[in-house]
């Protein structure tokens, strides 16, 4: 098989939770324990930082990996999905797994897969688990794919958990409520292994703390302890910050490239994890800072609020849930523009009326499919934001709604893309 042909294996022969929904989702870690036992283990090789939660956990994840890149570290990096090439999942200090190694790796341990029925999700583990052992890496920020307790990825003994926040996403298989959400992603917490929760919220605060202490896990909550300030700055393309730790100014104008006003969180949440671990490898106060501001051209970060015009604004960002989708709309209002184009598609295994209910009515929609199995058709979309007072047109593809859009906008208008990471992976 060639690169072409691997992938196409991975992706249509074996259910993907991204492509199909519920018919991926397995209920233990069964197949993924036999993986590991067939490969030799090989998560066992190198040093690890897990990461989950709702939102934010991709961001946090290449913030992290940024950091350890500038400090000199070999870097592994785990993330799912991918905008445009299934490699972008799978990157050493930044630059992508090899075709060669994906062809390789499918052809040598195909039959022994099929045996296993092993899933897309847990091939794509193996992998990586696989990659980053032959490679010999320090350190590998992985990132859950969903929830945590039944994550393939959550058979590694990181040096550090994280857990960015908790939103209602995948309820059917997580549960539904924040409390049994938190549970199942609590499950990442190990055995005297710190752990960095990055909100604070109220409802799910205790669980955590009881399931750290069960384990005797030091846990620090990071929007505890650090407090970002927005700073108006000149480029558009940069965000910049006073950093504030324990109520004393830390860092003064931290650059990011990361525009959204939600990745002040991330960043929070990163500097406490790295806080937490910083001794152990030598991250001094200016790898950290370097490592912030450098994090898209270290690790090729792409897909939130990205800028991907001037003229006119046009700004895409991968939010697909109902917090996601709140700081989304939070900031679009922030901005000055005459006309809103909102570019919108979204997959068939959401609650998409709560969704709907969340986007400004003054806009101008272009009601789109991403060309996914699990993409909601245009029509039904449609049909189901007209009844919450959305009004626009739907489109045969998401390239037609956007060239539409770019045509129908003015100067001063703004194009906004999202509403699903597969619509905007079709744009980037």
């Amino acid at each position: 098989m060639n690169y072409k042909e691997t992938t196409e294996y991975l992706f249509n022969q074996l259910p993907m939770y991204q492509r199909i929904g519920k018919a991926a989702y397995k209920t233990d870690l069964k197949n993924t324990l036999e993986l590991c036992k067939l490969l030799d283990h090989p998560h066992k090789r190198f040093k690890s930082i897990h990461i989950a939660g709702t939102n934010g956990k991709g961001s946090t994840a290449h913030f992290l990996a940024s950091i350890f890149q500038t400090a000199g570290f070999k870097t592994g990096l785990y993330t799912s999905p991918h905008l445009k090439d299934f490699r972008e999942r799978i990157k050493i200090n930044g630059e992508m797994i090899s075709e060669d190694y994906v062809v390789e790796f499918v052809k040598k341990n195909k039959k022994e897969f099929e045996k296993i029925q092993l899933s897309f999700f847990e091939m794509t583990v193996g992998l990586a688990f696989q990659y980053f052992a032959d490679e010999e890496v320090d350190i590998a920020i992985i990132e859950t794919g969903m929830g945590g307790r039944l994550d393939s990825t959550n058979v590694i003994d990181p040096v550090l958990s994280v857990i960015t926040n908790i939103g209602f996403d995948h309820m059917q298989f997580l549960g539904d409520t924040l409390p049994k959400i938190a549970a199942e992603k609590a499950e990442i917490i190990k055995k005297n292994t710190p752990v960095v929760i990055g909100e604070t919220q109220s409802e799910i605060q205790e669980l955590f703390i009881q399931k750290a202490d069960s384990v005797n896990a030091e846990i620090t909550f990071a929007d505890d302890i650090f407090e970002l300030k927005k700073l108006s700055h000149k480029a558009l393309d940069v965000a910049c910050f006073d950093v504030w730790k324990n109520n004393e100014l830390y860092i003064e104008e931290l650059e990011s490239p990361l525009l959204g006003e939600y990745q002040a969180k991330n960043i929070a949440t990163a500097l406490q994890a790295a806080d937490v671990i910083k001794n152990q490898f030598g991250l001094s106060h200016n790898i950290i800072t370097d490592g912030i501001r450098d994090m898209a051209s270290n690790t090729g970060f792409r897909g939130r609020w990205q800028i991907l015009s001037k003229n006119p604004l046009t700004i895409c960002d991968t939010a697909h849930n109902k917090e996601g989708i709140k700081e989304v709309v939070s900031q679009l209002r922030q901005l000055n523009y005459d006309q809103l184009h909102f570019v919108l598609g979204m997959v068939n295994d959401k609650n998409i009326d709560q969704l709907l209910r969340l986007l400004p009515h003054e806009a101008t929609y272009y009601f789109c499919k991403a060309d996914i199995p699990r993409g909601l058709p245009e029509k039904e979309l449609k049909m189901a934001a007209h009844e919450v007072g959305l009004r626009g047109r739907r489109h045969s593809s998401v390239r037609e709604a956007y060239n539409v859009a770019l045509n129908n906008a003015g100067t001063n208008d703004l194009i906004f893309i999202g509403g699903s990471t597969f619509v905007v992976a079709e744009i980037v």
